[in-house]
């Protein structure tokens, strides 16, 4: 008798379950609000990605950019320097005529 009622009482949950689980409707309509969010922000995701490549690319263009300007720099530095050099040798040549002139 016992047994009986047990299956009774299993077979009352086993339908309460079935009657449960048939109304999915809302949770198919979670799920594909979950999937179109999910596809969003792969979309998101990827636009992020190529902006940071773009980024990316121009960061090691202007580098470059930089890097032959400091070598432009480096140059006329050291053109600079050649011709100060010069220019000191020439005037230390006027000042020596100078002298020599002035003291005969």
């Amino acid at each position: 008798m016992k047994s009986a009622i047990v299956l009774k009482v299993a077979a009352a949950a086993v339908v309460i379950g079935l009657v449960g689980c048939t109304d999915l409707k809302p949770l198919q309509a979670e799920v594909a609000d979950l999937k179109s969010q999910v596809g969003k922000l792969q979309s998101d995701v990827q636009a992020a990605k190529q902006s940071a490549d773009q980024a990316n690319s121009a960061a090691q263009s202007a580098s470059q950019a930089a890097s032959g300007a400091q070598s432009t720099a480096n140059q006329a530095l050291a053109a600079s320097q050649a011709s100060q050099s010069c220019c000191d040798a020439t005037n230390e040549k006027i000042d020596r005529m100078f002298r020599r002139s002035v003291s005969k």
